[in-house]
């Protein structure tokens, strides 16, 4: 049985409404899907909104991961039973699970994408399915930007000129740079999808056009 790595967007799961209809149609696609599933949850709108507001009491960056961390394993807690999993992980270890593995933010200095590496190379998994509100990767940021177009597959040296190479806590960017760095090196491919179109996930799968970007 195959096992597939999902790093799952915060703002997929909670933008600052925990969105019921998306976690239903997850809870769905999970269960028919014919593999394991490992589910990285990041901490979205709940994370950021933190760390805003301990950036007005002068809250020290090493506390904005801490407190960014914290709101992982809330969404990760609610998803893990959702799914009746075991308890949600933080830390990659070598473990057994049936169908359903969550895991929340582990370490400070990165997000729950970097997670999502370490999860896969603790499983031997050459690609993660990174889950956002948007169909692609774009030149730009399409939310401010009317005229970004799409890159449907790009190498990780062109993708990484399209982002900050410095990570901040709550930085928001289609993969972070400590994980796109780590998945080069392991030479491994993410595939960024529409969490709100999982049926794109599925006929990634199964070997069908997609719409998505694939970078590695």
């Amino acid at each position: 049985m195959k096992t597939v790595v999902m790093s799952v967007g915060g703002s997929l799961i909670n933008p600052g409404q925990i969105q019921i209809e998306f976690l239903k149609k997850l809870k769905s696609f999970v269960t028919k899907n014919p593999h394991k599933v490992i589910i990285v949850c990041g901490g979205g709108y709940a994370a950021r909104s933190y760390i805003t507001a301990a950036k007005e009491f002068g809250v020290k960056p090493v506390g904005w991961d801490e407190i960014g961390i914290k709101a992982t394993v809330l969404n990760a807690e609610l998803l893990r039973h959702i799914f009746k999993a075991p308890p949600v992980q933080q830390k990659p270890v070598d473990m057994k699970f049936s169908k359903v593995l969550v895991c929340a933010g582990w370490l400070p200095g990165c997000s729950t994408d970097y997670d999502a590496v370490l999860w896969a190379k603790k499983f031997n998994v050459k690609e993660i399915f990174n889950l956002s509100n948007r169909d692609y990767v774009y030149t730009k940021d399409p939310k401010f930007f009317p005229d970004a177009k799409p890159l449907k597959k790009l190498s990780w040296k062109e993708y990484k000129k399209t982002i900050s190479q410095k990570w901040t806590a709550g930085l928001s960017t289609p993969f972070d740079p400590v994980a796109s760095k780590s998945a080069e090196k392991a030479k491994m491919k993410v595939i960024c999808l529409n969490g709100q179109k999982l049926e794109q996930l599925d006929k990634y799968l199964k070997g069908k056009q997609f719409i998505g970007t694939v970078i590695g």
